[in-house]
């Protein structure tokens, strides 16, 4: 199981709304995770940054599963509304991934 971590930026004044929307994740979402392999998922906000941890065996496999099904496009189009655009991709990078330079099992 790989530990993956990427962040992400909320456009000003979102953070409370996008605090509120993650008390109560979608069920059918949460499942959707579960069912891509995704386990122990956190995401942490300082302000408007967000560092998203998750573990997993095959990220890209597993997000090729989400991104076209049905209920993450509502939870996407959902949450769209918190994010100030992604601009620091670099090349094959679905999100600004993190590199672990550190771990202490």
């Amino acid at each position: 199981m790989a530990r993956i971590a990427f962040q992400l930026k909320l456009r000003e004044g979102a953070a409370e709304a996008y605090d509120a929307a993650h008390c109560t994740v979608w069920p059918e979402m949460l499942a959707l995770l579960a069912r891509s392999g995704i386990r122990e998922y956190s995401i942490f906000r300082r302000d408007q940054l967000l560092f998203l941890y998750m573990h997993v065996v095959d990220f890209e496999q597993a997000w090729s599963k989400i991104e076209h099904d049905p209920v993450n496009q509502r939870w996407q189009a959902e949450m769209a509304q918190f994010f100030e655009p992604v601009t620091e991709l670099r090349p094959g990078e679905r999100f600004p991934m993190m590199q672990e330079v550190f771990y202490m099992p």
